[in-house]
């Protein structure tokens, strides 16, 4: 169902990030991480999606990706002024082996 409403062009931002932790779950790295690049194209102020894609992308091995994408979702969340979404990805970053932003 994810998949036909982002395929017919929904817009509403959750229908990818859903379907995109929808691949993750799955273990569908490579299509789940297509699906945050997506998302992050059409609306870069998303910022759940980077603490759920840089965690993915870090145990899946692929931490040097992961810290990128926790790195600048602390950005996007300074940015709104999203006190709990820094702390999560500060939190995570530093869990990663990355410094804090």
């Amino acid at each position: 169902m994810l998949e036909k409403m982002t395929q017919g062009g929904s817009k509403d931002p959750f229908h990818w990030y859903a379907l995109a932790l929808e691949y993750a779950g799955l273990d569908r790295h490579d299509e789940a991480l297509a699906t945050f690049n997506a998302l992050r194209a059409m609306d870069p102020s998303y910022v759940p999606m980077y603490l759920m894609c840089g965690t993915m992308l870090v145990k899946a091995g692929r931490a040097d990706e992961g810290r990128a994408w926790l790195s600048d979702g602390i950005g996007a969340a300074r940015s709104k002024g999203d006190q709990h979404a820094l702390s999560e990805l500060q939190q995570a970053l530093a869990g990663a082996g990355g410094g804090e932003d």
